[in-house]
């Protein structure tokens, strides 16, 4: 089966890719090279026969368009995204191009697609929209998100994916396009780029740098590693039913604090030469509307499709702590000229 994978460069599309090649399935991966995409990512299988890289932008509605007629895939897995909140908050206009009008692209590319696709092999073909579950807005103390949560964005990122997933479920029903629109909680894993809060604590600890932590670090968010949540996808695309909605979690909620201070604690076993590293934390101010909390309830997905996050957090945590410490050359050459700053102070 072929597939196409926009932003299949990034952190969450590369895990995919890999995945899926490694599965068998000839991968059509797009991907525009933005700061956030790079073929290191994916250069395990960059010769595979089985992986195709196309450099394109998912803006590019005729490109998209001639992409599918010529490779005629089953499944589009959209994740190509502006993705980081602070950036979104020192430039929106970027966010609204890719993940708004480059999620409108791809949907009139598909329906255009789809006008000339038999309909048997249209029964099979599916469009996976990747979402977030900032989309939903802010908790308070209880509860957790559902499938039926309102939608209530609080940052320009979280709202162009808010628009994104409105599109995807209006093209869906307009045009009968099979859509299956899925929303996680917050990845973490290896490949992530140095500006994520995971690798830049990991980073700035083996340099004996400050640790920010954002406001009182009470922050909570719901932690599901990257590969879990590539292996959602695919079960997805394999049996979700169209026009549903899938929360994508690992009923795993921590405070950022407490998720810097086991990184810490992972880099003192790793790296004891800047042991304790829990010195180097230090409260910056908040960054503007910050949600206080985020946690995803994904009883559907389990019950209806039977996926359940495998990877225990202190594993996967610790896993990943240890893949930094081993490739920091794939950190210097993806962080390109960003220097691990703070960014989001427009406001």
């Amino acid at each position: 089966m072929t597939v196409l994978v926009t932003g299949g460069a990034g952190f969450i599309g590369s895990e995919l890719v890999r995945q899926l090649v490694s599965r068998g399935e000839m991968v059509i991966n797009v991907d525009k090279l933005t700061y956030a995409g790079h073929l290191a990512n994916v250069r395990e299988v960059i010769d595979n026969p089985l992986h195709r890289f196309v450099q394109a932008d998912v803006c590019e509605g005729l490109r998209m368009l001639e992409l599918l007629r010529e490779h005629q895939p089953r499944t589009i897995y959209h994740l190509a995204a502006e993705s980081h909140v602070d950036r979104s908050i020192d430039g929106p206009a970027d966010f609204v191009q890719t993940n708004v009008a480059g999620t409108a692209a791809l949907l009139e590319a598909a329906r255009e697609y789809g006008r000339s696709v038999e309909p048997a092999e249209w029964d099979r073909f599916r469009y996976i929209q990747v979402s977030t579950d900032e989309v939903y807005g802010e908790l308070g103390a209880d509860g957790a998100f559902t499938e039926a949560s309102p939608y209530r964005p609080n940052s320009p990122y979280s709202a162009t994916k808010a628009a994104g997933d409105h599109l995807a479920r209006a093209w869906h029903r307009t045009y009968k396009l099979p859509v299956i629109v899925s929303n996680c909680s917050n990845n973490y894993g290896p490949y992530q780029h140095p500006e994520k809060l995971i690798p830049l604590v990991i980073l700035n600890g083996l340099e004996g740098r400050p640790l920010p932590v954002y406001g009182t670090g009470l922050n909570v968010r719901d932690w599901l590693h990257v590969s879990d949540h590539a292996a959602a996808l695919q079960r997805l695309a394999a049996q979700g039913r169209i026009g549903e909605t899938y929360l994508i979690g690992a009923r795993n909620e921590r405070r950022n604090i407490d998720v810097v201070r086991a990184v810490c604690d992972a880099l003192d076993r790793l790296h004891p030469g800047g042991a304790p590293h829990a010195r180097l934390i230090e409260f910056v101010t908040d960054r503007p509307g910050h949600d206080a909390r985020y946690a995803i309830d994904p009883t559907w997905i389990e019950t209806s499709l039977g996926w359940r996050a495998a990877v225990d957090f202190r594993d996967g945590l610790f896993q990943t702590v240890s893949w930094y410490i081993g490739h920091r050359d794939w950190c210097a050459e993806v962080a390109g000229t960003y220097g691990r700053e703070r960014l989001g102070r427009a406001a």
